[in-house]
């Protein structure tokens, strides 16, 4: 599997030589298959949002490298075209929605594109009902009078509008009723299913991206603490009680099982996973003994 995501040694400095300087990333090396899910964690003020800037060009490295879709973000003239193949969702919707309608937001970027009118509409038009909003009539509708829940919707609409290699969405869930936090969790299912899109999703609740991530990128204070499979993160109990994670209550029975010194998967991923491994386990304590001859 190709990297579509290499960072080497990122350093990133805010506001450097000012009395207002701040290392907001330190020394991070981490790398993504294309078509992989990447969970980033991290209490307030790791980095979280910074690293996630540095994935589609809007700030690039003081120091370090960053190649994303095989673009150095270093290089002025590589970075601006990103946003072509990096599509960003602030935490925040009122942060990138400008337009005067819902179908001119969710337009504006295939039209920057240069497609035709045709291809944008059906783009337009995808992207809403994908998200929940049914085209006619949310299109003629003013984003600032929607509701929180619904501009977040809005905002990622106009970022699958584009057809992105990559997702990264910050905070997704966020202001989000249950029937909004399906739809984006069912967006980020069909993308995994698509080994060829990419996704990455911060967040700062773990049971959020256990079940989705194929790797976890764990940030504290500008530091990487940890990057690798989810199986290797429940099996770290000592980075578990640093940060006082609460795994879900399927991956807390599969533990408390192996705990017991009973043979189990420790790196199943979700409840359908942990179902299967759970019958497996009974059907095996259940099966009489033979006894030794």
């Amino acid at each position: 599997m190709s990297n579509i995501i290499e960072i080497q040694g990122l350093n990133y400095t805010y506001l450097p030589g000012s009395p207002y300087e701040h290392r907001a990333l330190r020394d991070i090396s981490l790398s993504l298959g294309r078509g992989e899910f990447l969970g980033v964690f991290g209490p307030n003020s790791s980095g979280k949002s910074t690293l996630a800037k540095h994935l589609n060009g809007l700030v690039y490295p003081t120091s370090g490298t960053v190649r994303v879709c095989g673009i150095d973000t270093s290089v002025k003239e590589q970075r601006t075209g990103l946003w072509k193949k990096v599509g960003l969702v602030f935490q925040y919707p009122e942060q990138q929605i400008f337009e005067a309608s819902v179908y001119d937001e969710v337009s504006y970027g295939p039209r920057n594109l240069g497609l035709d009118e045709s291809e944008i509409r059906d783009r337009v038009h995808d992207a809403l009902e994908k998200v929940g909003l049914a085209p006619d009539p949310t299109s003629l509708l003013s984003p600032i009078n929607l509701s929180g829940g619904i501009r977040r919707r809005v905002a990622i609409a106009g970022i699958l509008a584009l057809h992105p290699e990559i997702m990264v969405l910050d905070e997704p869930m966020a202001g989000l009723d249950p029937r909004g936090r399906r739809l984006v969790l069912d967006i980020i299912n069909r993308r995994r299913e698509n080994r060829n899109e990419t996704t990455v999703m911060i967040s700062h609740n773990l049971k959020e991206i256990l079940a989705l991530a194929d790797k976890i990128a764990i940030l504290d204070r500008g530091a990487l603490v940890f990057f690798g499979g989810v199986g290797e993160l429940q099996a770290d109990s000592k980075l578990l009680a640093r940060f006082r994670f609460e795994l879900p209550d399927y991956l807390q029975v599969v533990q408390a099982l192996a705990d017991r010194g009973i043979k189990v998967d420790t790196g199943i991923k979700d409840m359908n996973e942990a179902g299967s491994e759970l019958i497996r386990v009974l059907s095996e304590r259940r099966q009489p003994q033979t006894p030794s001859p």
